[in-house]
């Protein structure tokens, strides 16, 4: 089977994607959640002209000249509005959120006063319609609070409480399953003899999948044969996504895509023209999409954020755009064969102001510590020629 371009592989992930369907929920289950539609104030924000101050409400031609005397009829608190009105000679002692008295127009602070029972000096002069929040200063009635497509986070939640929106439209949820294959796998924590190794891509792979607002459904570990390897995809092929990792290729105890076919999955493509992450499958069994990851865990990794989170993207129905930025080589590098290469590699900034790239002299896929010391993956086309240090490449910022 030829090698596929990685860009066509990417259009085939995502010829047909739906973005997931929509769930109403409660305000306070929300957090992180992808709002399906526009949510609108269903009141205005504050709904009446509010002190912004502890002081006193006052008509303003009533204290254009200061010193000045007032007589205190009443008060307005948070929650307990005076109900009179303020008149010629009058003023109203207030507090900070409350509502502003009919007749007066502007709020006098406490500091800028004095008070002798009910009598009020006034001994600084105020502007008028100082120190008073009018009614809809932050939003009214009908504004959209919050648009579709929005990611919600704290200061979202609060936004939308205080517009009186109980409940919120959102996207559902993504659920992913996840298995990894490996009789020389164990899990961290457990004891591993001297030929294993600690399991970390689904544990990875999980975290990225959390991060796009997706359940997950951990696996575990299978074990290398056919019927343990088929009972698990059985199980995720109830997931809208199934990701495994290892037993891909075509060594003797790689069952994943045989397992796949004998459970009905549709494989569409298998092994894509990029290093690291060549034998990367994908296929289709109804609504759920497969992915078989290398198990190498950078392979594992580099192809989840090419291919996966694309995917995951479109059914959040998230822009799926990439972090691509041009730097500058400190180093050259040779002749590029015929895969698409991507390049751990570190950023730093140079004295000219011109974004460096820094590519690690050892870029072996099982390196997981130089994956997280990466900044970027530089990319290179398939046959791209030899480049001289000091030339601008194009790398993809990494984010997870």
């Amino acid at each position: 089977m030829a090698l596929m371009p990685v860009d066509d592989a990417l259009a085939r992930i995502l010829d047909g994607v739906k973005p997931m369907p929509c769930e109403t929920i409660k305000l306070d289950k929300a957090l992180g959640r992808m709002l399906a539609k526009d949510v609108v104030a269903k009141r205005s924000q504050p709904p009446f002209a509010a002190s912004a101050m502890d002081g006193y409400a006052v008509r303003h031609t009533d204290v254009a000249k200061v010193p000045a005397r007032l007589r205190i009829i009443g008060a307005s608190n948070a929650g307990h509005a005076f109900r009179g009105e303020v008149k010629a000679g009058t003023a109203v002692r207030i507090l900070t959120g409350a509502a502003v008295p009919k007749g007066a127009d502007t709020v006098i602070i406490q500091e800028n006063t004095e008070r002798d029972g009910n009598t009020l000096h006034v001994i600084h002069d105020t502007p008028k319609g100082k120190n008073i929040r009018r009614a809809g200063l932050d939003f009214t009635k009908g504004d959209v609070l919050v648009s579709a497509g929005t990611t919600l986070r704290p200061r979202d939640i609060g936004l939308l409480a205080a517009g009186n929106a109980p409940r919120v439209t959102v996207r559902k949820r993504p659920r992913i399953a996840i298995f990894t294959t490996g009789d020389e796998l164990v899990l961290p924590g457990q004891k591993a003899r001297p030929d294993q190794i600690y399991s970390s891509n689904s544990h990875a792979l999980e975290a990225m999948a959390r991060s796009l607002g997706c359940d997950v459904l951990n696996l575990g570990i299978v074990k290398d044969s056919p019927a343990a390897t088929r009972a698990a995809i059985r199980k995720g092929l109830d997931a809208d996504v199934l990701v495994t990792t290892g037993g891909a290729s075509v060594g003797d105890h790689d069952y994943v895509q045989e397992a796949l076919k004998s459970c009905g999955v549709n494989i569409s493509f298998w092994k894509v023209a990029l290093r690291p992450g060549k034998p990367f499958m994908h296929g289709r069994k109804g609504r759920t999409h497969v992915m078989g990851l290398p198990g190498n865990p950078v392979s594992a990794l580099v192809t989840a954020r090419i291919f996966l989170v694309p995917l995951l993207r479109a059914l959040n129905a998230i822009p799926t755009g990439e972090s691509y930025a041009l730097a500058r080589l400190t180093v050259p590098l040779p002749h590029n064969d015929e895969r698409r290469d991507y390049i751990r590699a570190t950023l730093s900034d140079a004295p000219d102001g011109v974004r460096e790239v820094a590519p690690f002299n050892l870029q072996d896929s099982s390196m997981q510590r130089t994956l997280r010391q990466s900044d970027a993956l530089i990319l290179r086309a398939p046959f791209a020629p030899a480049l001289p240090a000091g030339s601008l490449v194009q790398v993809l910022i990494i984010d997870f």
